[in-house]
């Protein structure tokens, strides 16, 4: 401060005097303080052991649907704990060993920690790993808090953080990323319509769930993307000593019968072995902090792999697999010592989705005969949890947002899915982003809305799925908005680069072009300069990978595709007459003999009906034409038309339809796959386009379609090659 007193007076001089000399004398001098003003970084990090001591073991562990108790311990549970601190502003991270922790609890113990250390309490973040195998901190399904743990977990976290305050110094931070995905997978999966699932109300309409995949007949698939992302927060000393490092990865537990951390323990402990294997006389200890990113709808398990193919590694092996890979990423890792502090929260009452009153009283008469007794079967745990939602009604849930210099850090108090990770990610004004679940609460799952029709396990309305169904954009909203404040800039505005095959497509001039990698709906930007946008309908999720990634993008990226759950994409194109061109992408998640149609791709026809004027494309089913492209114009089924190749499920096809008057040309993968002829009998305004169902949806499709682009002529076979080709 007397160095930059002492500038200022310089500067000041040189204003009177009009020198040339003194100015540059005040600048270089500026120029040598200004770091040193912003270099006040400094950070302190501990670990605390939150293990239940003995005398009030067994402890209720949860994250399973019914209550259990567990006296063995197999390895500590700990409160890791870091300060992060500049001239301005100072703040606490904590990751706690726990499957999730409550507000109120929360909330006391950032006020005791406030008050011992000075450190305001919405400027403290308190995150969960999700560990299934930890003390029961608070009430979930079968399980309650363990009434004697609460209060020791409660001590230890305000214990964490005043010893983290107390081991500050003088620091640096950097951070980096590394692809991991394969070490993450999607749990949740979409069965077909003829397979569906009953929910514990007895109502059966479950078209997702976790785990479904491991059956692929009774699947189309995922329901999601995954985020392949393990991120890295790297703090050292200005000497170069490592003091910490905060991970973040997306997958849900590993899985452990006793007492232990699982492996978000394992990979901190392993940090430490690793990076600073020799503790330093006189120094603070090194930190590894694993924290959990949004896994909602992740697992370790990737059900797309046949069983028998499928890795099977141990706790360790996993464990070890994802610090090689931190290992990588963090070798010669640049760090900065001018890293300010900034960081945000916003507080908001979410409502919970209550029951009504036919299922509260089904919910009563159910309790009813449960009497001096823990609730033990599926009907009595969402009973009871229909009581407790109705009792509540709404909720306070709390949004973080922190900033180190160049690194951001935003927070969910629940288990979000991956793909709202991603959200916020690509939206955050700073591309070195970290997102953590389960922070500052536990307020259950929040999927997309538009995945709640779909059912299943995360969407019962319970504590741990009740929020209401806006919850998820509410939220990765509160969030995005919080990482503009603290970096003080707008928003990223999100799109993906345009590769060689996106360039070619737009070359060839469509009338319209839907790239479909939308993170939601309901628009369908068009890419052409007619703004001919279109519609998502209810009935399809979003974001998973799309074809050609290296030929669709560029820098790495990955193409997206929705996911069709039998959903369709309208779009009025009043430009085709009798000469048009349909070209898309196509992955089929339907086996070809579940149904008569595997499903429709394209139609042109009034909605809600099938006329005699319509064009049609799908793959036939059992019916006939097993596999294999069929096309249809009009309303007479018998009239169909087959291609001569069966088109592999899951697997991604390239199919071109082209309308030349009254002649019909489909190709698929460049080559000529059906050629007939069918009457050019539109009706003046014939302008609805349907993609990926049926006018009258009849048999929609069940799978991914991707980069649709309209011409509003018939293109030649060498315009189909083009397409094909890149």
């Amino acid at each position: 401060m007397l160095v930059s007193h002492f500038v200022l007076q310089v500067i000041s001089l040189a204003m009177h005097t009009r020198s040339l000399v003194i100015p540059l004398v005040a600048l270089a001098l500026f120029t040598i303080a200004l770091p040193s003003a912003r270099a006040d970084f400094q950070a302190g990090a501990a670990v605390i052991d939150v293990t239940p001591p003995a005398d009030i073991l067994p402890v209720f562990v949860n994250g399973g649907m019914t209550s259990r108790s567990v006296a063995k311990i197999k390895t500590a549970v700990n409160a890791r704990a870091i300060v992060l601190a500049d001239e301005k502003t100072r703040v606490a991270i904590v990751v706690v060993d726990s499957c999730m922790m409550g507000r109120a609890l929360l909330d006391e113990a950032k006020a005791l920690a406030a008050k011992r250390t000075g450190i305001a309490a919405d400027r403290i973040l308190i995150s969960a790993t999700h560990a299934h195998s930890a003390p029961a901190s608070m009430g979930c399904l079968g399980t309650d808090a363990d009434p004697r743990y609460v209060p020791f977990l409660r001590a230890k976290l305000v214990e964490a953080i005043a010893a983290a305050q107390a081991n500050l110094e003088p620091a640096r931070v950097g951070f980096a990323k590394i692809d991991a995905g394969d070490f993450t997978a999607l749990r949740q999966w979409i069965r077909r319509p003829d397979r569906l699932a009953e929910d514990p109300f007895g109502n059966k309409n479950i078209r997702a769930n976790m785990h479904a995949g491991r059956v692929w007949d009774d699947v189309t698939g995922e329901a999601g993307p995954k985020d392949p992302d393990l991120s890295l927060i790297s703090i050292q000393a200005r000497d170069g000593r490592p003091l910490a490092v905060l991970g973040n990865f997306s997958m849900h537990y590993f899985g452990d019968a006793d007492i232990s951390a699982d492996y978000f323990g394992l990979f901190a402990e392993g940090l430490k072995t690793r990076l600073a294997p020799t503790p330093v006389a006189g120094k603070s200890p090194f930190v590894g902090l694993m924290s959990h990113g949004c896994s909602g709808d992740i697992y370790r398990v990737d059900y797309t792999i046949p069983e028998k193919d499928r890795p099977k590694p141990t706790i360790d092996q996993y464990a070890n697999g994802l610090l090689d890979l931190a290992q990588k990423a963090l070798t010669g890792l640049a760090h900065r010592a001018d890293a300010d502090v900034a960081m945000a929260e916003r507080r908001m009452v979410l409502k919970y989705r209550v029951p009504d009153q036919q299922r509260l009283e089904w919910s009563r008469r159910i309790m009813a005969g449960v009497t001096n007794r823990l609730v033990k079967t599926t009907p009595e745990i969402y009973a009871r949890e229909q009581i407790l939602l109705h009792e509540a009604q709404q909720t306070e849930i709390v949004v973080q947002a922190l900033r180190l210099g160049d690194i951001a850090i935003a927070t969910t108090p629940c288990e979000t899915y991956a793909v709202t990770g991603l959200k916020i990610k690509a939206a955050s004004p700073l591309p070195n982003t970290m997102v953590i679940e389960l922070a500052n609460g536990g307020d259950g799952y929040i999927p997309p809305p538009e995945q709640h029709p779909f059912g299943g396990y995360n969407t019962w309305a319970a504590r741990s799925a009740g929020l209401e169904i806006m919850a998820e954009p509410k939220i990765a909203e509160a969030a995005i908005h919080l990482l503009e404040q603290v970096a003080a800039k707008p928003r990223r505005a999100w799109k993906l680069t345009d590769g060689s095959a996106a360039r070619s497509v737009l070359a060839l001039q469509p009338a319209a072009y839907w790239r479909l990698n939308e993170f939601t709906g309901p628009h369908a930007a068009d890419s052409t300069d007619h703004a001919h946008d279109a519609t998502y309908e209810p009935g399809i999720t979003f974001y998973l990978e799309g074809p050609r990634s290296a030929a669709f993008c560029e820098a790495g990226e990955k193409n997206r595709a929705p996911h069709f759950v039998g959903g369709r994409v309208r779009a009025r194109l009043p430009s085709l007459g009798d000469r048009y061109s349909v070209s898309l992408w196509l992955w089929n998640g339907m086996p070809d003999t579940a149904r008569d149609v595997s499903g429709w791709l394209f139609s042109r026809d009034h909605d809600h009906g099938l006329g005699a004027s319509g064009d049609h494309l799908g793959i036939g089913g059992t019916n006939q034409h097993t596999g294999r492209l069929i096309f249809l114009h009009g309303d007479k089924p018998q009239t169909v038309v087959a291609g001569k190749t069966e088109i592999p499920r899951w697997q991604w096809q390239h199919v071109v339809l082209v309308r030349d008057g009254g002649s019909v040309r489909a190709y698929l993968n460049g080559q000529l796959e059906l050629e007939t002829t069918a009457p050019a009998n539109f009706p003046a305004a014939f302008e609805q386009c349907f993609f990926g169902g049926r006018s009258d949806n009849d048999s929609n499709w069940e799978g991914r379609i991707d980069e649709i682009a309209v011409f509003n002529r018939a293109l030649s076979g060498e315009g189909v090659t083009k397409l094909w080709s890149k």
